[in-house]
């Protein structure tokens, strides 16, 4: 049986984006309206807190130090040792209403992530990679809330939620390129709505289900596997992490929604999957 701990009860108000670097042996993830990033050991410890100017949607190292970020105006480097933002490229800055989400790095070490209306309700978000060059292009658009990408194990399948179409979607991806085509609808069953994702060595997407109170593991042919309840329903994001990449990690968000914050107290804490059996993929750092 899965064992369920609280890592860090962190209260964020909309924790997303859990990622594990490889390189550091470090957990990080962000509160996106927080407008803060946070790191800790695979223990929860020595919680450190990195705060940016604006509501953040993502963030990855860089392979030469540093991260980028996803901001709500745009892609942004972050310093750590000045611990400021420098802005790279805003696509959507005619688009008041929208701000990045969810993002990751693809096999070859592009930034992938995607945009959401603040208000939620219509199509007015994309999908966007970031180049090693700095060079940004558009590679879908009519997003809603754009959460979850990641890729099969050989990086020709890119998945993609966008939560209030309550559909993970698959596209054929080039590793080499960057090119995705023949978006298709994948899975869309399972206890309340798509967030943030994660493949694991078996080829198995692992989805948060915000409002739902679960996390349910996909098979490649997107039918349900395996289904973890949890005891907070508020789940945002998962990634797997720890020494042998065989924990998984969960935030989770204590906003009030509908004007009511949250029945459990725990929520908006960072948790923690063990004896689950199976091993996620380490993480790409970001090459440009």
């Amino acid at each position: 049986m899965p064992r369920i701990t609280l890592v860090v009860d962190a209260g964020n108000e909309l924790g997303e984006g859990p990622l594990w670097d490889v390189e550091e042996g470090r957990l990080y993830w962000v509160d996106s309206l927080g407008k803060a990033f946070y790191r800790c050991t695979a223990e929860g410890k020595g919680v450190e807190r990195f705060d940016v100017p604006e509501h953040i949607g993502s963030m990855a190292l860089r392979s030469g130090g540093g991260a980028v970020v996803a901001l709500r105006s745009g892609f942004h480097f972050y310093d750590f040792a000045s611990a400021r933002c420098s802005p790279i490229v805003d696509p959507e800055a005619d688009q008041p209403r929208t701000r990045f989400n969810d993002g990751k790095v693809d096999p070859k070490g592009r930034f992938l992530a995607g945009t959401m209306d603040y208000e939620e309700r219509e199509g007015l978000g994309g999908l966007y990679q970031l180049g090693s060059d700095l060079a940004c292009r558009k590679l879908d658009h009519g997003i809603i809330c754009a959460n979850g990408p990641c890729w099969s194990p050989d990086g020709r399948i890119l998945y993609f939620a966008d939560t209030w179409q309550e559909t993970i979607f698959a596209y054929d991806y080039d590793p080499e390129t960057g090119a995705a085509r023949n978006r298709r609808p994948w899975a869309s069953k399972g206890a309340g709505y798509p967030d943030g994702a994660t493949v694991d060595d078996e080829g198995y997407l692992w989805s948060a289900r915000v409002h739902g109170g679960q996390i349910l593991r996909y098979a490649p042919d997107g039918s349900i596997d395996r289904a973890i309840d949890f005891p907070v329903k508020t789940l945002t994001s998962v990634m797997f992490g720890g020494e042998n990449l065989d924990v998984l990690y969960v935030t989770s968000m204590a906003r009030p929604i509908a004007g009511k914050p949250p029945a459990e107290r725990a929520a908006g804490g960072l948790f923690a999957v063990h004896d689950l059996g199976v091993r996620g993929l380490p993480e790409r750092r970001f090459d440009g």
